[in-house]
């Protein structure tokens, strides 16, 4: 009888793998390696649910806050990488020349006619070591490791000012992507994951 129950069971698991898409079974696997720390990870966390017309005119704009520590990335990285995240889903998308203040970034935003403010900062930054050279330089065996990172954003309406989103993005590097990386390498990904969800495009 048991053999009988396993062999059911057996078929029935089967038949559903049988029914699995390709992408489904790969994508599945994608999560599993990325939870498992082979593969870059992002988490993001919304305060809304928001969605956003596909001819929504995004103005994109950095803080000048510099991540604590001694991680000194590009001056305006994130807004560089949310431009090449966003632009992609977005044909009405600009971005500063370089970090601002908030009050200035919106002035920016109304004086260009976007219909959105994509306020972002780099609030944290953990560049280890993922190279030769480094532990070479550094010689710090507890460095060793997998670069993180954590973005904060604000998504503004120019014209009523109300705060349609905010959100924090936590990116950890995956062990596959560890040689010479830093944590600004993390950055384009989930913003653009964050580009398809304001547009409720499947991830």
């Amino acid at each position: 009888m048991r053999f009988l129950f396993g062999m059911s069971g057996l078929l029935a698991t089967l038949a559903l793998a049988g029914c699995m898409k390709v992408s489904d079974m790969a994508e599945g696997t994608r999560y599993h390696l990325r939870d498992a720390g082979i593969l870059d990870h992002s988490e993001t966390r919304r305060s809304s649910s928001w969605r956003l017309q596909p001819d929504s005119f995004i103005y994109i704009a950095q803080g000048h806050f510099v991540p604590p520590g001694d991680v000194y990335p590009r001056p305006n990285v994130v807004a560089e990488e949310a431009f090449n995240g966003f632009v992609e889903y977005f044909p009405m998308v600009r971005r500063a020349r370089e970090p601002a203040g908030l009050e200035e970034a919106m002035g920016e935003a109304v004086a260009v006619g976007a219909h959105y403010l994509l306020y972002l900062r780099f609030a944290a930054a953990d560049d280890r070591i993922g190279s030769f050279d480094e532990l070479n330089d550094q010689r710090a065996l507890d460095r060793l490791g997998v670069d993180s990172g954590v973005v904060q954003l604000m998504l503004v309406e120019t014209g009523t000012r109300y705060l349609v989103d905010t959100a924090r993005i936590r990116s950890r590097g995956g062990v596959l992507g560890i040689y010479d990386a830093r944590p600004e390498h993390l950055l384009r990904p989930p913003l653009q994951d964050y580009a398809r969800r304001l547009l409720g495009l499947p991830r």
